[in-house]
């Protein structure tokens, strides 16, 4: 039995956003195989906010549309894990997992594999020095937003090291969902608990 994989694709009233970067990657992660194709295969609903759920491998695609209400993220916890491995978007998250239920009281997790800050249990992560927006160069997963931003020049792919979060003024999240989401703060200390 092959793994399978996962797209999340974000809809809303039937318009479905940044196509071209997740078929990019689902053939980067078949290999190059054009098999499936995500505009064929994509019919969300007229009305709403939808989060497009596709499962595949190389034989099979199946979608499904859920509904999407936002889970507010306003702290992290950051916890380590320096055999955690995601370099595909898997469907099986059950490292993630359990990481993500280290978080105690917190919102979220900040991994951090090797000394370095990677991503959340959901999200590719930005932090604002006061002139630039960083992302870190080496994330378990490389999103399709966060390639946007890149593609754009609006973000800095950087080493971030766990010691540096507390110089930084903002943080984002960002997924193909969220896009790109700045957490509220009055300091980079209310975030991380």
């Amino acid at each position: 039995m092959s793994k399978k994989y996962l797209e999340t694709i974000k809809a809303v009233n039937g318009e479905v956003y940044n196509l071209e970067y997740h078929q990019r990657r689902l053939e980067n992660t078949l290999e190059g195989s054009k098999k499936h194709t995500l505009l064929q295969s994509l019919k969300p609903p007229s009305r709403g906010l939808f989060r497009c759920r596709v499962v595949y491998d190389k034989e099979s695609l199946n979608v499904e549309y859920l509904n999407y209400s936002k889970r507010q993220v306003k702290t992290l916890k950051i916890v380590y894990s320096d055999d955690i491995e995601y370099p595909k978007k898997y469907e099986n998250r059950d490292a993630i997992g359990e990481l993500f239920a280290l978080r105690g009281n917190c919102d979220d997790i900040l991994i951090v594999k090797g000394g370095l800050v990677t991503d959340t249990s959901i999200a590719n992560v930005a932090f604002y020095d006061g002139k630039r927006w960083l992302t870190p160069k080496r994330p378990l997963l490389y999103g399709t937003t966060r390639e946007r931003y890149l593609k754009d020049d609006l973000l800095v792919e950087a080493d971030i090291f766990v010691d540096d979060i507390r110089e930084f003024t903002k943080v984002a999240l960002m997924n193909a969902i969220i896009d790109f989401d700045i957490i509220p703060l009055n300091n980079i200390e209310d975030i991380i608990c």
